[in-house]
C-alpha cells in the first residue's frame, strides 16, 4: 500500500471508473419481482395437474391423517351440492343420459328430484375419460361416508358403521334412475387408471438415489421396501387401462385437448378449497390431489423411462406432497371397493 504503484491517483480513478461503469444494476421494479414469482409458479405448475399448496406457507398445517379417519361429518345439503354442481357444470365436459339432483335450495314438490343433463354427442376418448374420472371420485368419497357413517351419537362413545339405507339413497338403480352402478362403474375405471399410474411410476422409486427421509434411516428403508412391494403387486396386475390411445390425435390437437384436460382438473383442485368442512376438504384436496399426480404420471411416461440412476431427475420429479397424496389416494380407492363388497353382503342379507 505504500508503493508508488498503489498511490498513483490516475490508476485508482481509472479502477474506481471500471468499477463503477462495469457494475451490474440489480434494482427491480416490484412489478417485476411479481412477475418472476409468476413467471416461476408457471414453470413449476406445467406438468401438474392439481393445486399444490405451498408448505412454507404461514398459512399450512400438518396433519395426520391416522388421527382424522375419513367419515361422515355432517356436511351435507345445499353447501356440499354447490361444490360438486361447481366441479361437474364447470369442468367436466357433458356425458348422456347422465341423472343429477336438482338444486336442494329449488323448491322441491316432494321427494328426490332428478334431471338428465348431458349428452356424449360429440365427444371424444379423452373427455369422456375425464368425466368418469370425477365421477368415480364422487362415487368413492360417498362410499367412505356411508361406510364410515355416524350411527349413534351417545354421552358415550360414537358408534361408526356401515348405513345401508343411505348406500341405497346413493347407489340404489331405482332411487338414482339408474345412474348409482354408473358411478361405481366409474369407481372401478378410477381404481385401474390409479392402478396404471403406480405400475408406472416404479422405476422413479427403484433407483438409489430416491430416499423417502424421515429422519429415521431405519424407518426410511422399511418404508421404502413396503412401496416397492406395493410396485410389484401392481405390475402381477396385467388388466390396467391403456392410456396410450389418448391424445394420439394429430400434434397440434391433442396438446391442446391435453392442456384443456389439465386446466380443468387444476380449476377441481381449487374448487375443493371451498369446502366448508375442515375434515371433508382435507380428505376432498388430498384424493384429488392423488388423481392429480396419478395424472402426470401417466403423461410423463418418457421422462420416467429416461431417468438417470444414481442422479436427481430433472425430468420427472415428485415432492413429498404429491407421493402422500398419490398413495393414500389410492389407498382410499381399494378402502372404496372393499366396502363395496361389503355392501353387497348387507345387502343380500337384508332381502
Amino acid at each position: 500500500q505504500y508503493s508508488k504503484a498503489a498511490n498513483n491517483s490516475k490508476e485508482l480513478e481509472d479502477c474506481e471508473q471500471a468499477n463503477k461503469l462495469g457494475a451490474v444494476n440489480s434494482t427491480l421494479s416490484n412489478q417485476s419481482k411479481e412477475a418472476f414469482i409468476d413467471w416461476a409458479r408457471y414453470d413449476d405448475s406445467q406438468d401438474h395437474f392439481c393445486e399444490l399448496d405451498d408448505e412454507r406457507s404461514p398459512d399450512a398445517q400438518y396433519v395426520d391423517l391416522l388421527l382424522n379417519p375419513e367419515r361422515y361429518t355432517g356436511y351435507k345439503g345445499p353447501s356440499a351440492w354447490r361444490v360438486w354442481n361447481s366441479i361437474y357444470e364447470e369442468n367436466c365436459f357433458k356425458p348422456r343420459s347422465v341423472y343429477r339432483p336438482l338444486n336442494p335450495l329449488a323448491p322441491s314438490r316432494g321427494g328426490l328430484e332428478f334431471v338428465c343433463l348431458f349428452s356424449w354427442t360429440g365427444l371424444c376418448l379423452e373427455k369422456r375419460v375425464f368425466y368418469k374420472l370425477i365421477s368415480g371420485l364422487h362415487a368413492s368419497i360417498n362410499l367412505h361416508l356411508c361406510a364410515n357413517y355416524l350411527l349413534e351419537e351417545t354421552w358415550g362413545k360414537p358408534r361408526w358403521g356401515p348405513n345401508v339405507k343411505e348406500f341405497t339413497r346413493r347407489f340404489d338403480p331405482v332411487e338414482t334412475k339408474g345412474e348409482g352402478p354408473r358411478r361405481l362403474k366409474n369407481l372401478y375405471f378410477l381404481y385401474l387408471i390409479e392402478l396404471r399410474a403406480l405400475s408406472k411410476v416404479a422405476p422413479y422409486f427403484e433407483r438409489s438415489v430416491v430416499d423417502l427421509y424421515t429422519g429415521n434411516g431405519h424407518e426410511d428403508a422399511e418404508s421404502k421396501a413396503l412401496l416397492l412391494d406395493i410396485f410389484r403387486d401392481t405390475k402381477s396386475f396385467h388388466m390396467h387401462f391403456d392410456e396410450k390411445s389418448m391424445f394420439a390425435g394429430d400434434k397440434k390437437g391433442a396438446k391442446s385437448l391435453k392442456e384443456e384436460f389439465r386446466l380443468h382438473f387444476k380449476n377441481i383442485s381449487r374448487i375443493m378449497d371451498c369446502v366448508g368442512c375442515d375434515k371433508c376438504r382435507l380428505w376432498g384436496k388430498l384424493q384429488t390431489q392423488g388423481l392429480g399426480t396419478a395424472l402426470k404420471i401417466l403423461f410423463s411416461e418418457k421422462e420416467i423411462q429416461s431417468l438417470p440412476e444414481n442422479s436427481p431427475s430433472k425430468g420427472f420429479q415428485l415432492t413429498r406432497q404429491e407421493i402422500v397424496a398419490l398413495v393414500n389416494a389410492f389407498g382410499r380407492l381399494s378402502t372404496s371397493i372393499r366396502e363395496l363388497q361389503n355392501f353387497k353382503i348387507l345387502l343380500q342379507q337384508t332381502r
